[in-house]
């Protein structure tokens, strides 16, 4: 899974297709990712004594992870990822845009 938590990515397909935000948390077996702001959902909840009020709460549903993509950090628009190893024989993730990496060294 080309997608790790922090990236900056741009919702390609659905109901909030173009917009950008963070990935929160990635679900490898499931193939699924947590945007920020994205696929918002209800949930209701019972009160509780952390929550005596309980209520609706919107918060972020797993979207999958076809339906995003990176946003090169050079050009600013989306783009694949591909996969390069470094002289140290560190990997690295690759715009295949641009060519610039996306991993910090």
């Amino acid at each position: 899974m080309d997608i790790r938590k922090g990236d900056s990515v741009q919702v390609i397909s659905g109901n909030d297709k173009g917009r950008r935000s963070t990935v929160l948390n990635v679900f490898k077996d499931r193939g699924r990712v947590i945007v920020e702001g994205v696929n918002m959902r209800k949930h209701h909840t019972r009160p509780t004594s952390r929550d005596p009020q309980g209520g609706i709460i919107e918060r972020e549903a797993p979207i999958h992870i076809s339906n995003i993509m990176v946003v090169c950090p050079k050009t600013d628009q989306p783009t694949r990822i591909s996969h390069k190893q470094l002289d140290n024989g560190k990997h690295v993730r690759v715009s295949a845009r641009s060519g610039e990496m996306i991993d910090p060294e």
